[in-house]
């Protein structure tokens, strides 16, 4: 009798072992190299992908490049992310360097890009940017729920036995996003449209700027790697000076000497630092947490 039960157990946890890892086998693997299509991938995917974020909160994606850890799990994807809009300067060896049979979805490309003018002052897109499109796509909110479109769309594709579940969590994404919209225009309208002029240190704020009435003066160019001439710092004050702007809103990575001498010159104060290339930490670790401290950032700094 003893044996039998012990036979039974045995039988009973292999069978168990055995379900598990074949539930985690048939789990889409999914490799993303933008802290928010990570989370629109956990989104969407639900408990139906094991999502794997290479690049993690706060580090800059201008600079990011893959690690042969990083080309190993891709290689082992079924679908990759990537922002694109030459976001990522690194796509040819992803798809040459991984030998990957998964998706590489380069999401910003699925939808128009924003172009700059040559007045907007880019003196040059160093690293990953070889053009004029402005590949911070996600401060639109539109533009966001493109994405999560997309990215529905691809994880349909590749495991259409999930698609239903893909869908409705979809759905559930895209009405918190209507919901931040909703948020985000009646924050907004605490600021006059006079007053809604924005001087960061890059230029990563367009698509919100065109999506919610603003005028972008940037320090810098589209990339973190474009340092400004002191030509530049003097249009950039003289600029400020002329609009009346009150508020100049630096990243970390800003040269605090430049701010200095741009505060010095105008009087203008020194805004809370906003988040231009992803998710950070704390308050700003999701999408909507991140898009609030911007939103609140900007109108406090600037009414």
């Amino acid at each position: 009798m003893v044996r039998r039960m012990k036979a039974i157990r045995f039988s009973l946890l292999t069978l168990l072992a055995l379900t598990l890892c074949c539930s985690a086998a048939e789990k889409l693997r999914v490799s993303s190299f933008s802290t928010i299509l990570t989370e629109v991938a956990e989104q969407v995917g639900g408990d139906q992908v094991i999502v794997t974020g290479h690049v993690k909160p706060g580090v800059d994606p201008h600079e990011y490049e893959p690690k042969p850890g990083d080309l190993k799990k891709v290689g082992e994807a079924q679908v990759v992310l990537l922002s694109a809009k030459h976001m990522e300067g690194y796509v040819g060896k992803l798809k040459e360097s991984t030998g990957t049979k998964g998706a590489i979805i380069e999401v910003g490309d699925r939808f128009a890009s924003l172009k700059m003018k040559p007045e907007a002052g880019h003196e040059g897109h160093a690293h990953a940017h070889e053009s004029d499109e402005d590949p911070h796509w996600w401060h639109s909110l539109a533009c966001m729920q493109k994405a999560v479109k997309v990215v529905r769309d691809a994880f349909s594709k590749a495991a259409p036995e999930s698609a239903a579940v893909f869908n409705a969590n979809a759905t559930k994404y895209l009405a918190k996003l209507d919901a931040l919209q909703k948020w985000t225009r009646a924050e907004l309208a605490k600021l006059p449209r006079d007053q809604r002029k924005l001087v960061t240190s890059h230029d990563a704020f367009q698509y919100f700027a065109k999506e919610n009435g603003f005028t972008v003066y940037a320090i810098e160019g589209l990339s973190t790697a474009n340092q400004p001439s002191s030509k530049k710092v003097a249009e950039i004050i003289a600029k400020i000076k002329a609009q009346g702007v009150k508020a100049i809103f630096p990243e970390s990575i800003l040269n605090p000497k430049v701010l200095t001498e741009i505060t010095r010159e105008t009087g203008a104060k020194v805004g809370g630092e906003l988040n231009a290339d992803g998710l950070g930490e704390g308050e700003t670790s999701t999408y909507e947490g991140m898009y609030k401290h911007n939103v609140r950032t900007i109108v406090d700094g600037l009414k």
